[in-house]
Order: structure tokens, then sequence, then C-alpha cells
């Protein structure tokens, strides 16, 4: 006997409203994602609701949450999603230009070091291709904090987190000999997107340690500590390349270099599709390329400063 295997008309109705606004968990927040009205939104998702036989969110005049039922849904309605868009992207984009809203998280202090110098030439060559901040196509950052099951393209090589100081405040405070020196210091911290504070990660013979570090400001980028450190506010622990104009003019010095951290270096990370969007295969290819001309370019500067040829 024939199966009928044809998806029935309509089930797929509301699901990417569904997805949207537990993402968000807002409707308002959702529709202006979307395009439509809260009140389209609201409409699309309770019809869902409806054919499902079951809530999907708990809604109060605050609050969107997730029922257990919702939780469920999203588990396996999301990466269905993703994999049906992935595929209609590929079959839709197949040898044409990439195109389409590139949705980008990207610590602030990753900006200046690698994306900065290619974001404007990528722009240029492909004009139909929108960068933006938020949502999820791609994120960035130090590969220790990338989930597994992500997909990881690494950007930079592994570098060094090093402390530093400005001469101003170590004439003042004196030098750190060793790790343990630091609880008396004033050290700028960083809190964490999921709102913890950052410890102070250090190499003491051999052995990762962490040190528990007080000092008079917490911000949530390696930029704005660099900042402080250079107006001689405290000692700052960042990525040694963000770093590295204020060491060689001399309005910073480094102090336990032997102490410094080797962090894997950063990463592009992405969900594990079985077929990248080709706006994001694009943007990938192109910040390869851009920041190995750029290692170049400041390898031969190096090369001029120091007298080789």
């Amino acid at each position: 006997m024939k199966q009928n295997f044809t998806v029935r008309r309509g089930a797929l109705d509301g699901i990417e409203a569904f997805l949207s606004v537990a993402r968000h968990r807002s409707f308002r927040r959702a529709a202006a994602e979307l395009g439509v009205t809260p009140s389209a939104m609201s409409q699309a998702v309770r019809a869902l609701e409806a054919r499902l036989g079951a809530a999907l969110f708990l809604r109060t005049t605050r609050s969107v949450g997730m029922t257990e039922a919702g939780e469920r849904f999203l588990a396996r309605a999301r990466p269905a999603f993703e994999e049906l868009v992935a595929a209609a992207e590929g079959v839709r984009d197949l040898g044409a230009r990439p195109a389409g809203l590139l949705r980008l998280s990207v610590p602030r202090a990753v900006v200046p070091i690698l994306l900065e110098p290619v974001l404007a030439s990528f722009c240029r060559a492909y004009p139909e291709v929108d960068l933006a901040a938020g949502g999820f196509d791609a994120g960035i950052r130090l590969g220790e904090f990338i989930a597994a099951d992500m997909v990881a393209v690494r950007l930079s090589a592994p570098f060094r987190l090093v402390v530093v100081g400005s001469p101003e405040y170590l004439k003042r405070r004196g030098r750190p000999e060793r790790p343990g020196d630091l609880r008396q210091h004033a050290c700028l911290r960083v809190r964490r997107t999921g709102g913890a504070l950052a410890p102070w990660a250090l190499n003491d013979q051999g052995r990762r340690i962490e040190i528990s570090v007080s000092g008079p400001l917490i911000a949530h980028d390696f930029s704005t500590v660099l900042a402080a450190a250079r107006e001689g506010v405290g000692l700052a622990q960042v990525p040694e390349p963000i770093a590295e104009g204020l060491l060689a003019s001399g309005k910073l010095e480094r102090v336990l270099d032997r102490s410094a951290l080797l962090a894997p270096g950063v990463f592009l990370y992405h969900p594990d599709r079985r077929q990248t969007p080709p706006k994001l295969r694009a943007f990938i290819d192109h910040l390869k390329r851009g920041l190995a001309e750029l290692r170049q370019r400041r390898g031969e500067r190096g090369d001029r400063r120091s007298g080789r040829s």
C-alpha cells in the first residue's frame, strides 16, 4: 500500500514565530525582528499551540516564559528549522552572490584586533550582505569559551594574557614580583557576559593558577580596562595583541612576564549545520584572507623596525 509522505498543509506555519519568541522571550521584540505586528505574532503562536494541543509559553504582563511542552518542542524544532533554512539557502544561492543579513556575536575587545581592518573590505566586496551584531549566525570568542557542539574556525594564533601597568602607576605602587603580590595591587577586572567576574589566570611554573584580585574598576570589555591602565588607575590583564601599541610606545609596561598565561587564540564559531549558508562562508573566507594579509603587513613592519631584510 502506497504511503502518503506529503507534509500537511500549514503544518509549519508559526514555527519561525515560535522560535523568534523563544529566542527573545518577548513577543514585541520577536515581532520587530520578523517585521510584523505583535498582534500578528501572538496569533501565529496561538494557532500553532492550537494545532499542537499544548501551551508553549507562559505569558504574563511583564514576562514570557517557556512551558515544559515549549522547551521540548524548542529542542527539536530549532535544529530542524535551521536545517530547512540552510537547505533552502544552499539551493537558492547556489552559484549566486552571498546576500542577506549576517548576524554576528562579537566581544568589543576583538573588534580592533581582528575585525576593523577587514569589515570595510568585506562590505565593499559583498554589498548584498548586511552585517549586524546580535542574533546568531556566528560568533567570535576565545577558544576556551566555545561550546563543544559548535564548529570552530581559528582566526588567530595562540597569544599571551599579559599583566600591564603604566610607568606612573608602577612608580607609585611598585612592581609585583610574584603572582601573590597582585593581592596588594589595584587590579582592573572584566565582567563576563553571564555576569561573573573573570579571575586573573597566570602560569605558575607550568601550572595554571587563578588569583582573586580586587580594584577600583570593573568593565565589560578589555578595551576599557586597558584604557584605565594607561591612565594609571591600576594593573590590567589583557590579550597581548591589543596592548602591543601601548607597550611599544612606552605608555604601558609588562609585569610578571614569566607568569603570562598562553591563551588558545580567537575563533569564529557557528552551529554545526550540514551546509554553511553562502553569506557566512563568504565572510569566513574573506576574514581569513584579510587577517593573513594583515599579519603579513605587521610582520613586514616589524622586520623594518628591527633592521631585517
